[in-house]
């Protein structure tokens, strides 16, 4: 099924960003070298006004030096080369920077009777500032068979990190094979990011794993092109700070912007909602923001929580059909919009990307590790957001949501909170349905209980919105997946882990265990 594509500047903003913004224009992100997206084909929206102007032609991304560690790295000027003649990003206007550096043969092992490394990985090496790491290839379809582990250096000191895993099969957080997203040209294959925290050294070794051949061990390929991306997520927004679990709270209680019988509109938004776009706020961001104006105003950090009285008196007036039957529809949480967190909109592909339904939420950990504090949720995130477009080449953030440890639910993927928005989370199940990421891994680690509550709360509300019951089963076509054949109809839970529609270990054995209780908590607020 073909998603409906409309440009980010709809008709929801259309109105506002005729007024002149005070602020002025920045100038557009250097993409990387293999991630900038052509310009959508996409047909628009009646209305929707000029189609978005042609992507800036890519330039490669920033890397550090690859040779001995040098002493002045820590502080190169912003813009300047390196000694790879790659530009840095960091001056083009955009919040964080990426360093992206090709992997090299490993050295022979010291054991002269041992055969040389097939492995490759970078030696310890000083760098400009990151957080987080990932490693990258050029074959998206291809697959890294292997373990890919890396080491860090506290940022300012001389204190080194034990070598730590990341997470190599991360295909099956992916836009769905044919989706326009998917074949763009931009899509890296890639592994899962890993949070390390404000560092400024790092070493990476990559070693292919071993295979048995009708009893003969043999070593498997490595992927072309592989590159380590450093990944800086830049200073925190300027905006009010949220206390743990109390996402969306707005002191003094609800604004005139947001009274309690505005509707609740699953489709698009009237023309005219948006009527003043705040100085601070780009066109990119006026649009990122408009879609969600029935609920704040233009530039807002927070979606204010909503009583379930409330809510539900919304959801029956959006719905004429349903004035006078009890709509089941738990109460709307708080959410950390894309402007709570710091996303860069001028990272994003310009347009939003619609199906037609929500009928099924899809349950994921980011496998990124559980050594953040909700405070650096938010650096987590952009950290993700980066190395999603820029690293992995995709349109947008992946997921539709985000939760964090302490409870706090974010707005994921530009569109809309409300809406039907097309993620790249499922492989193979993106269409119709919502992906929710729990900031963490839950392999091994208990999922905290306030992070499980969230799940609930989020889930009763925007499956409610769409009629969808979180303890019952619905039937999903899967466009593909190493689990699926495309085309095949699938009976899953409502709410279900990513396991249920591909074959992996996401959201880990610990959270997965939690769905059913996160299930009967979403019913119960939705009045089951």
């Amino acid at each position: 099924m073909r998603s409906l594509m409309v440009t980010s500047i709809g008709v929801t903003c259309a109105a506002a960003l005729t007024l002149p913004l005070a602020a002025p224009a920045l100038s557009a992100p250097v993409p990387h070298a293999s991630s900038a997206r052509p310009p959508s084909a996409a047909p628009q929206s009646p209305g929707a006004g000029p189609p978005a102007a042609p992507a800036t032609p890519a330039a490669p991304a920033g890397s550090a030096p690859t040779g001995s560690t040098p002493t002045d790295s820590r502080t190169a000027p912003a813009g300047e080369p390196d000694d790879s003649g790659e530009p840095d990003d960091r001056s083009a206007g955009v919040a964080g920077s990426t360093q992206s550096l090709p992997l090299e043969r490993l050295a022979a092992s010291s054991d002269r009777s041992a055969a040389p490394a097939p492995g490759r990985g970078l030696d310890r090496r000083t760098t400009r500032p990151f957080s987080l790491v990932g490693v990258v290839w050029d074959d998206a379809e291809a697959e890294l068979h292997g373990t890919v582990q890396v080491r860090t250096r506290a940022a300012g000191g001389e204190r080194w990190s034990d070598w730590q895993d990341v997470e190599t099969h991360n295909d099956e957080h992916a836009a769905d094979l044919g989706s326009d997203e998917r074949a763009s040209g931009a899509v890296r294959g890639s592994t899962a990011p890993l949070w390390v925290g404000a560092s400024d050294g790092v070493e990476v070794r990559v070693h292919p794993e071993a295979a048995d051949e009708e009893g003969r061990s043999i070593v498997v390929r490595l992927p072309e092109g592989l590159r380590l991306e450093l990944v800086d997520p830049g200073p925190d927004p300027a905006t009010e700070s949220v206390p743990a679990g109390q996402a969306g709270a707005v002191p003094g209680g609800r604004t005139s912007a947001t009274p309690a019988s505005l509707p609740v509109r699953p489709g698009p938004p009237p023309a005219g909602t948006a009527a003043v776009v705040p100085e601070t706020l780009t066109a990119a961001s006026a649009a990122a923001s408009a879609v969600n104006a029935e609920f704040a105003p233009l530039g807002a950090s927070l979606i204010p929580a909503m009583t379930q009285a409330e809510t539900a008196e919304a959801a029956a007036e959006a719905a004429e059909e349903a004035v006078g039957a009890k709509p089941y529809i738990g109460p709307r949480p708080g959410i950390i919009t894309r402007k709570g967190w710091g996303a860069d909109e001028k990272l994003r592909e310009r347009n939003f990307a619609y199906t037609k339904t929500v009928k099924a939420a899809f349950v994921h950990h980011s496998a990124t590790g559980n050594n953040y504090t909700c405070k650096q949720a938010p650096s987590v995130l952009r950290s993700i957001y980066r190395y999603h477009v820029k690293s992995s080449g995709w349109r947008d953030f992946g997921y539709n949501f985000a939760v964090d440890k302490c409870g706090n639910i974010y707005e994921g993927r530009a569109g809309g909170v409300s809406r039907a928005v097309l993620g790249a989370h499922t492989l193979g199940f993106n269409t119709n349905t919502m992906g929710i990421a729990v900031l963490g891994s839950y392999s091994s680690t208990n999922p905290p209980a306030a992070a499980v509550t969230a799940v609930a709360k989020l889930t009763a509300w925007k499956l409610g919105l769409f009629g969808r019951n979180p303890k019952g089963k619905v039937t999903l076509v899967s466009g593909g997946s190493n689990k699926y054949a495309k085309g095949k109809k699938v009976k899953m839970n409502v709410i279900s882990g990513h396991r249920d529609g591909f074959a992996t270990e996401c959201p880990g054995a610990r959270l997965y265990k939690k769905l059913g209780t996160a299930r009967t908590s979403s019913a119960h607020l939705q009045g089951r």
